[in-house]
């Protein structure tokens, strides 16, 4: 029950601080994208994910120094009972401030089903201000992203 309760917790502030628009990292940014129901096949099989899973995105550093990087899936409710996201991946990609992708970190695909995907990134210096953004893909598809701006 614990689990429930902190899990319905973290939904909540992470409700709270949901923006489709990326926010600013100056030192520490959170966001959180709700992740659309959608289908999709898996050996024959129909998989659904239903309403009631967040993508969030964590940035830690100051400026174009990236400390600390993490993006993941949380699940509650009816969705936290489903077979999860199957054959997925991570990616983290970074733009300049004219939106160009200079740089992306793809992650390797998950053939195995989990409700909980996540991945961290390696610290990292970018060469230009911009924005670092990071991408949910299922099945080769990208399903849903979420970005923060990188200011001075």
């Amino acid at each position: 029950m614990g689990y429930v309760s902190r899990l319905t917790t973290a939904l909540a502030a992470a409700g709270a601080l949901t923006l489709t628009a990326p926010t600013t990292a100056h030192a520490t940014a959170i966001g959180s994208t709700p992740v659309q129901t959608f289908e999709y096949s898996v050996g024959g099989a129909t998989m659904k994910i239903p309403t009631g899973c967040m993508f969030t995105h964590v940035i830690r550093g100051k400026g174009k120094r990236i400390n600390y990087q993490n993006a993941g899936v949380d699940c509650a409710f009816v969705a936290a009972l489903g077979s999860g996201f199957c054959n997925w991946r991570i990616d983290f990609t970074y733009a300049d401030t004219n939106n160009r992708v200079y740089r992306t970190s793809r992650g390797r695909t998950h053939n195995e089903c989990k409700i909980d995907p996540m991945r961290n990134n390696s610290p990292q210096t970018l060469p230009r201000y911009g924005r670092a953004c990071t991408h949910l893909y299922v099945g080769g598809v990208r399903r849903v992203s979420q970005c923060h701006h990188i200011t001075k």
